[in-house]
Formats: C-alpha cells, sequence, structure tokens
C-alpha cells in the first residue's frame, strides 16, 4: 500500500471543502479530557463527557426550583430528540447536578448532535432569561433613579412627634407581655 502525500497549492486545490450541515454560536469551552462545557444558559452549566457518554447539568450559582425546571425542561427535549435513555437520567454526584447516558449511533456522531439540539433548546429558552434580566435591571434603576411622583426631596415630608410602631413609654417584656411606664 503506497501513502500519497501532496504539498502546496496543488494540495490545497484539490481538498474538498465539507458542507456545512449546521453552525452554532455558544460560549463553549473544552477541557483538557475532551468533555464540553456550555454556560450560555442563564442558570445552569450543561457538560458533554463523550468518553463516559454522559450529559450532566450543574446549578450555575444557588440551587433552587427554577434551576431545577430549567434541567428538567433541558432532559425533557434532549429525551423527546432520542439523545439520551430515559431511564438513565439520576441526580449526580455533585449537589445540584443531575446527569443522563448519552445513546450511541453507528451512523450518526451523538456528540454534534447534542451540541446542536442544546444550542436549539437555549435559544428557546433565551427568551425567558431575558425578560428576568431585563425586569431585574427595571427594578433596581426604578429604586436608585426614581420617577418626580414617586419621590420626595428631603425636607418636603414634615416631622411628627410619634412615627412607626414604637410608642415611647410603651414597652414589651417577655413572654408578648404588655407594660407602660408613667
Amino acid at each position: 500500500m503506497a501513502i500519497e502525500i501532496k504539498v502546496g497549492e496543488e494540495a490545497v486545490e484539490q481538498e474538498e471543502p465539507k458542507p456545512v450541515i449546521s453552525q452554532v454560536d455558544l460560549n463553549m469551552r473544552k477541557t483538557l479530557d475532551g468533555d464540553f462545557m456550555i454556560f450560555d444558559h442563564a442558570d445552569i452549566d450543561i457538560v458533554i463527557m463523550p468518553k463516559k457518554s454522559k450529559i450532566v447539568a450543574f446549578a450555575k450559582d444557588v440551587m433552587s426550583e427554577v434551576v431545577y425546571g430549567a434541567q428538567d425542561r433541558l432532559y425533557k427535549f434532549l429525551i423527546k430528540k432520542g439523545f439520551v435513555k430515559i431511564s438513565s437520567v439520576v441526580g449526580g454526584s455533585v449537589y445540584g447536578s443531575i446527569e443522563a447516558e448519552i445513546l450511541s449511533s453507528e451512523e450518526l456522531n451523538p456528540i454534534n448532535l447534542i451540541i446542536v439540539n442544546v444550542s436549539k433548546w437555549i435559544d428557546s429558552e433565551r427568551p425567558y432569561f431575558e425578560f428576568v434580566e431585563e425586569y431585574e435591571d427595571m427594578h433596581a434603576d426604578r429604586l436608585t433613579e426614581p420617577e418626580e411622583e414617586d419621590s420626595t426631596e428631603l425636607g418636603e415630608v414634615p416631622h411628627e412627634d410619634t412615627k412607626g410602631t414604637l410608642r415611647p413609654g410603651y414597652n414589651y417584656g417577655p413572654y408578648w407581655q404588655s407594660y407602660t411606664y408613667e
């Protein structure tokens, strides 16, 4: 068997470019051991492990029902598309993580298909977490820079002798007993 090597312009001209089937734009990194980490979702980080044939979703900050809901929607999406084994979706060894086993295929590359479909799932989720971010920004602006009708200048509100719930001379004792000084 002979090996033929072509160098220079002749090799570039004869090379046929592979057709691009799909292209995704993700904030994704590849680890030293070959895992793919996807950071685009607001609540979870997704790790695809080709060597272990697993996909794991980790909570970004704090584990809550919002994070669990996002993980649940991700795995329901992947199950519906036929990428993970239904009975393999379990809690991971890290607190707040959920993992599943990736189904194998001899005809297709499941890792590339999962990356493309996770990108589609994140795009479908994007309007929700962008809305939450805009709402939080709007609320912070409302508190830090209020409108004219929602704010008062210093000295506009007249001073009263008694304000609030603590009245002078009226004290609370232990066990909800109250008494008055005279």
